[in-house]
């Protein structure tokens, strides 16, 4: 019989929607299980889930943008030395990051839309410098290579269209939506490409990396001390058992460090799994989730903010997006409460706090 696991608490608000989808998700054939996370909320299918299945893959639970997660980059600017006014002037002038050129020889390039690499996409992707607010576990933190004198910059995308392709083509030509044993052609097919865009999808982060710390005048000489995605499929070895891990808004809980994120106006978190993430089908939150549709939040929120102070948030950091609607859509009040997120998977035993940071400069394309 499958399993459904949520993993959450009573100061923790979920949609009762989202968790109908994942009871849905247990009747597909060959679902071992189905967990929700603290920062659950639904979609096309539900989004902060991790669906475990035997035999078969589902395309479908794991989306269209294949690969997307977070990246968190080293910069050569020091704290005391941020001009924060003088920074949000440079990306303000900024129109699209495809103004600032990248390396002619990247070899990702000649893949399919190499032409969006270094590019954010909308929804809730972003590019945001960072400084550290509060350190818990110091050794951790210096052994990552973090320095809380620098300021630190956290990338937010995925696969762009080249996920949606991928999906698209595997549910037109297999009908994948109905599944795919893991033995077929299409499944190994649809491996071989989710791959490719796993791995596009951090190039991706990378090149974003580089295209706004050079719009900003900083080095360009940067490292990724922390990355990982939260879209994708992957096979674990349960016992004598091979199982398929499909994570839709899930991060890995079995690889080490990872970067939790709150709204544009709240901290994010560096965590440690612990020991006992099997509880959680080996996945944590990937963010805060979404508390509101996005087609209620500019009603809600327009007599609120001016078009200025919308730019402004409650931890005095900068919002720089020149679409109006996606500043509304993706709006601090849009989201779930970060902390109350983050204090459900301790209360599971699932992380400990490596450190907070607080956001200086949000960029949204």
């Amino acid at each position: 019989m499958p399993k459904l696991t949520i993993i959450s608490s009573a100061q923790n608000w979920l949609e009762q929607s989202a968790i109908d989808q994942l009871h849905h998700t247990l009747a597909l054939p060959g679902v071992i299980n189905a967990v929700g996370l603290p920062d659950l909320h639904p979609g096309k299918t539900p989004v902060g889930a991790v669906i475990t299945t035997d035999g078969i893959l589902y395309p479908h639970l794991v989306g269209n943008d294949i690969g997307c997660g977070m990246s968190f980059f080293t910069t050569n600017l020091e704290i005391r030395k941020l001009n924060l006014e003088r920074l949000a002037r440079k990306t303000e002038s900024l129109s699209s990051l495809k103004e600032i050129p990248l390396p002619a020889d990247n070899a990702f390039f000649c893949s399919p839309l190499g032409d969006n690499l270094g590019t954010i996409g909308g929804g809730n992707h972003f590019a945001e410098l960072q400084e550290a607010a509060a350190i818990f576990d110091k050794e951790e933190f210096n052994k990552l290579g973090f320095d809380k004198n620098q300021v630190m910059l956290l990338v937010h995308s995925g696969s762009r269209s080249y996920g949606e392709t991928i999906l698209d083509e595997s549910i037109r030509i297999h009908q994948a939506q109905n599944g795919l044993l893991h033995t077929t052609t299409a499944a190994q097919q649809y491996l071989t490409h989710h791959d490719n865009a796993v791995k596009w999808a951090a190039v991706n982060r990378q090149l974003i990396a580089v295209r706004l710390l050079q719009a900003l005048g900083l080095s360009t000489q940067t490292n990724c001390l922390v990355d990982c995605a939260h879209n994708y499929v992957s096979v674990k070895q349960l016992g004598h058992k091979q199982v398929f891990l499909h994570r839709k808004g899930a991060a890995p809980g079995d690889q080490g460090a990872i970067v939790i994120p709150g709204s544009r106006g709240a901290l994010t978190y560096l965590v440690k799994p612990t020991a006992h993430t099997e509880a959680s089908a080996y996945s944590l939150a990937h963010g805060a989730g979404r508390k509101w549709q996005r087609s209620l939040c500019r009603g809600r929120l327009e007599n609120k903010y001016t078009k200025e102070s919308i730019k402004h948030t409650k931890l005095k950091s900068r919002v720089i997006c020149h679409d109006s609607k996606l500043l509304f859509e993706e709006a601090p009040e849009a989201y779930k409460n970060i902390d109350t997120v983050i204090q459900s998977l301790i209360d599971f035993n699932l992380i400990d706090i490596i450190a907070t940071f607080k956001p200086l400069l949000t960029y949204k394309a």
